[in-house]
């Protein structure tokens, strides 16, 4: 695959060319705190990536200054997922606490120049003292110690001689910093009885990011440090440490780009610890976890997650990458290279009555035509074989192309074979099934005429393994997911007795595609020749898109809204329905758009007043009648909602009270519709209630712009079009729950 030009490959090649640096040095510096994961990748990806394609070098170094969370097992996890992916390090792995005595040098050198100070105040007065986006911060009174008193203390803290919290140690930048990352950053905490599991307890302090990253990276010569955008307004103490500590160049400059975000998927360290820690999975390396352990276990390949890297790029913002552009990855890559093979996994035996040999050995390919790849082997074929249960059916739908009693079908390189009869056992249940085949019909050879739509994958009674094969789903439900109270309960189906034909077991080959099942991967810690474990690596084809699609009952009694007709004009309203329109408009002051939607249809017009009569605010309920009620009404009739008008009511008064957004109550009619709750109880158990509290709307508006200052700039400067991105910034970090009105009037007042 071309790899696509990104900004970061553009400012490489650029300092390159204009001689700034002799060879491009990266790294990548993952924190030992837990398993990589997908987004983990994308950094590994690009990071090895861009040194290899321009003959430079790439560092791994473990970011291991917090003692507290950080393990060897983490340490090995990340070199294991560097190397899987086909990468390598220059030089022995790197450690920040390596580094430990060089900072803290550092740190010293600071104070002397008057540039970093003990400060001892308290975690509530630091946040009080750190000011707000409109207001200036406030310095510590302790800022004012002497060079001698910061060293004698700092000196200190090192040997152990303060609690936790008592001390620490802050730059002297600006407290009056737009960037509030600017205001006095910490540079080092006190973790006075941590055990670090390389330093042990030889040390009592340890550095903050800000202060061991980007010296942690000109120690390493490293040239481009490239971030992810959280990162953005660190950048100004990254190059305020460089600068200030003058140190010798060649110096590294960071560049941020947007952090991976899947759906359906959590990348939160806190959250996948959870998910291990709670027992939700079976461990780190569990196949339905984005940890690069997870895939490597269910049986993704390196290429198909390089691949998934380069293609999805790399960008300045932030973006919802599709899961399905993953596993369309993995079918790709697989589709060249995996042999294709029979399983059966709902086994249904079958008994060919007119096979008169005792077997019969046919020769099948292992690739399809399309594929460049060539091999085969041989299947046994007698009176006695197994087919899927899903493959025949007594009372076929409409398009079902399989076995039924009044249609033939093939087995796959073999026979075409025809319904006799079902035996069944004392439940009534079908456990055999007798049928007839065509001699005269074998693949590649077919004299018989009989016709038949599709062919179906068997395995032979007396040659067939059994197999145990694990189905893994998405793990989550929900396409946003907030964490374990939105768990997919189907994410794993173990299946015990599927049959898979004898190639399976006995080939060198790790990945197949069971032909109409999806691929397979034999289990790499649960699997034996004896009993052998297949994990599915991805369906065929995406079957959540069709999950996704709503199936409806007949309708009884369906809201029949009118239609343009073909020259784009509406029907005009009957006298009746003109009548209707006209009252709401000048009874209620419903605009005439809402009006005339329920003006046209009498059930949808009866389901407004019956809400209206619980609830009196008619332009509110017209709003949700006309344009949520109606859409469901669609493929519903009225009876089969799962709502009354009484529940529209109450989601009418939740809105005018303000106890939720508008934009809320979309989310909470739509959770509404498809489960019967009432919304009261909806939005107590999400947590939707609105937030109105202008202290906490101020708090959200202050970090919103302190990530965008270049914004905040370019709004002052006179493009006021950016106020509908500070709005729409300030919903997006609530969820959509901070109420509108209080939010445009603090971005107003505080953008000024």
């Amino acid at each position: 695959m071309e790899k696509k030009k990104n900004f970061l490959r553009k400012i490489v090649e650029d300092d390159l060319k204009s001689g700034k640096y002799k060879e491009v040095v990266t790294r990548f510096p993952p924190e030992p705190n837990g398993f990589p994961h997908i987004g983990h990748a994308k950094s590994i990806v690009l990071n090895f990536g861009i040194a290899k394609d321009y003959n430079g070098k790439c560092n791994l170094r473990m970011d291991d200054t917090n003692p507290d969370t950080e393990d060897m097992k983490y340490v090995e996890a990340l070199k294991d997922a560097v190397e899987w992916l086909g990468f390598e390090w220059s030089g022995d792995i790197r450690f920040t606490s390596d580094y430990f005595e060089k900072l803290y040098n550092y740190a010293i050198e600071l104070i002397k120049m008057g540039k970093a100070y003990v400060d001892s105040i308290s975690e509530d007065e630091m946040r009080e003292y750190r000011g707000t986006i409109t207001e200036p911060g406030k310095r510590s009174k302790y800022a004012n110690r002497s060079v001698e008193e910061n060293l004698e203390l700092f000196e200190r803290m090192r040997r152990g001689e303060f609690k936790d919290g008592e001390h620490i140690l802050r730059a002297k930048i600006d407290m009056s910093s737009p960037n509030m990352k600017m205001r006095d950053p910490l540079l080092y905490r006190i973790r006075q009885h941590s055990n670090h599991y390389r330093t042990g307890s030889k040390w009592s302090i340890y550095p903050m990011y800000d202060f061991a990253h980007p010296l942690s990276d000109y120690i390493e010569g490293i040239t481009h440090s490239f971030c992810t955008l959280e990162f953005e307004n660190n950048r100004e103490i990254y190059d305020w440490l460089i600068d200030t500590l003058n140190l010798e160049p060649p110096r590294p400059y960071q560049y941020e780009f947007a952090r991976l975000n899947i759906n359906y998927t959590v990348m939160s360290k806190r959250k996948l610890l959870e998910l291990v820690e709670g027992g939700f999975v079976s461990g780190w390396d569990d196949p339905r976890l984005p940890t690069i352990a997870g895939y490597k276990r269910r049986g993704y390949t390196p290429e198909s997650i390089i691949n998934f890297c380069e293609e999805i790029g790399v960008s300045k913002s932030n973006s919802i990458v599709d899961v399905a552009q993953l596993e369309y990855s993995i079918r790709d890559d697989l589709n060249q290279k995996a042999p294709r093979v029979m399983a059966v996994l709902d086994p249904l035996k079958v008994t060919i009555t007119n096979y008169d040999k005792e077997f019969e050995t046919i020769n099948a390919s292992l690739y399809p035509a399309d594929i460049a790849k060539e091999g085969s082997r041989e299947l046994k074929f007698s009176k006695n074989i197994y087919i899927d249960r899903a493959d025949f059916s007594e009372n076929p739908p409409k398009g079902y192309f399989r076995l039924t009693p009044t249609q033939p079908v093939r087995l796959k390189y073999a026979y075409i074979i025809e319904y006799e009869e079902a035996i069944r056992n004392e439940n009534g249940n079908i456990i055999e099934l007798k049928v007839k085949y065509y001699p005269d019909s074998k693949s590649g050879e077919d004299k018989s005429g009989v016709k038949v739509k599709s062919a179906i994958q068997w395995v032979e009674e007396s040659s067939a393994k059994k197999a145990e094969i694990r189905v893994y789903d998405r793990l989550f439900k929900e396409e946003m997911p907030k964490g374990v109270e939105d768990l997919n309960p189907n994410s794993l189906k173990v299946i015990k007795d599927a049959l898979v034909e004898p190639f399976v077991i006995d080939s060198n080959e790790e990945r197949f595609q069971f032909e109409r099942e999806g691929y397979f991967y034999k289990e790499p810690i649960d699997y034996t020749k004896e009993s052998p474990v297949f994990n599915k690596i991805v369906s065929l084809k995406d079957s959540w898109a069709k999950k996704n699609k709503q199936t409806t009952p007949k309708k009884s009694s369906k809201v029949e809204l009118k239609k343009p007709d073909k020259s784009g004009e509406m029907a005009k309203l009957n006298e009746n329905e003109q009548k209707i329109f006209d009252d709401l408009i000048k009874r209620y002051g419903i605009n005439s758009q809402l009006a005339n939607i329920l003006a046209r249809d009498k059930n949808l017009f009866e389901f407004f007043n019956k809400a209206l009569y619980e609830y009196s605010s008619a332009i509110t309920i017209a709003n949700i009648v006309a344009n949520e009620v109606v859409r469901e009404l669609k493929d519903k009739s009225i009876e089969q909602l799962k709502f009354k008008p009484q529940n529209i009511a109450i989601l009418a008064k939740m809105i005018d009270s303000e106890i939720i957004s508008s934009k809320i109550a979309k989310e909470v009619f739509e959770i509404m519709a498809n489960s019967g709750k009432e919304p009261e109880i909806i939005v107590k158990e999400e947590g939707l209630e609105q937030i109105s509290d202008p202290k906490i709307i101020e708090k959200i508006i202050d970090e919103v712009i302190s990530r965008n200052q270049n914004k905040v700039e370019q709004y002052r400067a006179g493009n006021k079009k950016l106020f509908g991105f500070f709005i729409g910034q300030v919903l997006k970090a609530t969820e959509g729950k901070a109420n509108p009105k209080v939010v445009n009037e603090l971005v107003k007042k505080i953008l000024g």
